[in-house]
């Protein structure tokens, strides 16, 4: 720096030279910046420009490879449909000399079919006699086929009728047996795309072979059961009734009916005897139904049969009664728990006196009873069965008919000669002659314009089923249930053991059930017994059982029913060497 020169005022102005300098530079920057900045832009939009002229190149040259391949493909069609004209010229061509000799291959033709039908004519000229003998002979063998189908009808049946009659006149007990389908609770604890199928516990071993034998395949061998009457699974409840319908005609004759179902839990008695119902659901309905059991068409059957009949001579009484733990319950009791005893007539016939008897004039008001019933009876589930029944159940109809009149003049006559002093005096005793009720209709001053009536009984009885504990897996009070009902039907089982061998005495009183059914199974009454079997593996012991029950029940011989008298009437024994005659209970 120059001497003498003021050095703040040179340091001010240098300092201001530099600030204008500095200032010039930034707004050089700034204005750089500012061009850069637009430089950017620009190349932003050149490369913009740029990129849509490659995606128009490439685009360009995609529709220019599209061009080239149609190109080719129109190329090869073009060749390909030359090549079918050319084709199709050579085809028109062979067509056309077809056509051109057509006529002459059709003039052929036709002289062949001609000396063909010619011939064929002539033929059948010469064979239309032996085809008319030959129709003739096919309707003589259809007349001959048509009167031997006709007559093997006629003579099975005449075998059935025979057969019914020859067990009648032995007083066999009669056995159906009944094979319910598979259901599903029949698959247990497997797979339901498992049911039926050989191996599994489902498996069907129980066969239908016809309509009077059942097979039963074991592991060991087969065995063969043979009943009066086998319905297969896919039989409907009509059937069945169909079968059971003649024995309601000789209830109207004077003999007692018994038709009780018997089998294991789950086999299907409650649905043959009642059809498909809960017992506390049951609703009985006054149209006949496809599904109703033998109870409501037996019911229903009966009341048809008195319409039939002159009116006022037929009245009917129902009761309903379950034998539960080996007691006698009213089910039409205002108290069902109260315990009943079977007690023994004058005339030697059972009853229980202290049972609840209404009387019903039609279809309706008895199976509404059974109903009222049926809401009372004991029932649970068990892994067999969900709504297992737990009792026996037994529902009565007693069917009043007033006796032929002559019967009411014989008994007018007896009592105005003081009968009862009158027989003492000629030697014969009381006992010998006169039955409780005739007793109790003299004593109570019966006139001859009161007429005698006989009362035969209907007993419809749907008995609990066997059971195998472990496989049903009750406990507490179904165990004693259990327990109750194999001992009831093992005792049915030893009463018709002790009836088949013919033993001095027969334990009837072994059980509440078959004291109750004495009269029934002991030779009074027409026995009928269905046999309800399950066909799969899992209930083998069980339907064995059953079906060797049914076996041992056809085995008795209880001699001819006994048909029911009027209380006034004596019937006369064969004679033995005495002139003594025997009460209205002896056989026919």
């Amino acid at each position: 720096m120059p001497l003498g020169i003021d050095r703040t005022k040179f340091y001010a102005n240098k300092s201001r030279e530099l600030e204008v300098s500095s200032l010039r530079k930034d707004e050089r920057i700034a204005s750089l910046e500012t061009e850069n900045a637009m430089l950017y832009l620009k190349l932003a939009q050149l490369r913009g420009e740029v990129a849509a002229a490659k995606r128009e190149a490439s685009e360009s040259f995609s529709d220019l490879e599209s061009g080239d391949r149609f190109k080719t493909y129109v190329l090869q069609k073009a060749v390909k449909l030359h090549k079918d004209a050319q084709n199709l010229k050579q085809e028109l061509m062979k067509v056309r000399a077809s056509a051109e000799d057509i006529p002459r291959q059709f003039s052929q033709y036709f002289q062949r079919a001609c000396t063909a039908i010619q011939h064929h004519t002539a033929v059948f000229e010469s064979r239309s006699s032996n085809i008319m003998a030959l129709a003739d002979q096919v309707a003589q063998l259809q007349g001959t086929l048509t009167d031997v189908t006709e007559r093997h009808a006629r003579e099975k049946k005449r075998r059935q009728e025979l057969h019914n009659q020859l067990m009648e006149l032995r007083g066999n007990i009669r056995v159906h047996g009944r094979l319910r389908p598979l259901m599903e609770f029949d698959a247990e604890n497997e797979d339901m795309n498992t049911l039926g199928r050989p191996g599994t516990r489902s498996e069907v071993v129980v066969h239908y072979v016809d309509d009077e034998n059942i097979c039963v395949r074991t592991s060991k061998h087969n065995k063969i059961y043979e009943y009066e009457r086998v319905y297969n699974s896919t039989e409907k409840q009509e059937s069945v009734f169909d079968e059971v319908q003649p024995m309601l005609t000789s209830l109207l004759d004077g003999y007692n009916v018994c038709i009780m179902a018997y089998g294991q839990t789950g086999s299907g008695k409650t649905h043959t005897m009642l059809g498909s119902h809960r017992n506390d659901d049951y609703n009985p309905s006054h149209d006949p139904q496809p599904d109703e059991g033998v109870i409501p068409r037996a019911t229903r059957e009966l009341f048809r049969l008195i319409e039939e009949k002159p009116f006022g001579t037929h009245t009917i009484e129902v009761s309903v009664v379950e034998v539960y733990n080996n007691d006698i319950r009213d089910l039409l009791s205002r108290d069902p728990n109260a315990k009943h005893d079977v007690v023994t007539g004058g005339d030697g016939q059972l009853s229980i006196p202290t049972v609840t008897s209404k009387p019903v004039d039609n279809v309706d008001a008895v199976m509404n009873l059974v109903q009222y019933g049926l809401k009372t009876r004991k029932e649970s589930a068990t892994l067999v069965h969900e709504h297992s029944s737990r009792s026996h159940l037994i529902v009565t109809l007693t069917v009043n008919t007033k006796a032929p009149s002559f019967f009411a003049k014989t008994m007018t006559t007896d009592s105005e000669a003081g009968a009862p002093g009158g027989l003492a005096k000629k030697g014969k005793s009381l006992s010998q002659t006169w039955t409780a009720e005739q007793l109790q209709l003299v004593s109570g001053g019966q006139t001859a314009n009161q007429q005698p009536v006989i009362r035969t009984k209907l007993q419809l009885v749907d008995l609990a089923g066997s059971e195998c504990v472990g496989m049903s897996g009750v406990k507490g009070a179904a165990l004693r249930e259990a327990s109750n009902i194999n001992k009831s039907l093992s005792a049915l089982a030893d009463v018709l053991g002790a009836l088949a061998e013919h033993r001095t005495h027969v334990p009837y009183r072994n059980s509440r059930l078959t004291h109750f059914l004495q009269d029934s199974i002991g030779g009074d009454a027409k026995l009928l017994i269905l046999l309800c079997v399950s066909p799969a593996q899992r209930y083998i012991t069980e339907s064995l059982q059953c079906l060797g029950f049914g076996q041992r029940a056809r085995q008795v011989q209880r001699g001819p029913t006994k048909r029911r008298l009027p209380s006034s009437a004596e019937k006369v024994a064969p004679e033995s060497g005495s002139g003594h005659s025997r009460p209205s209970s002896s056989s026919r």
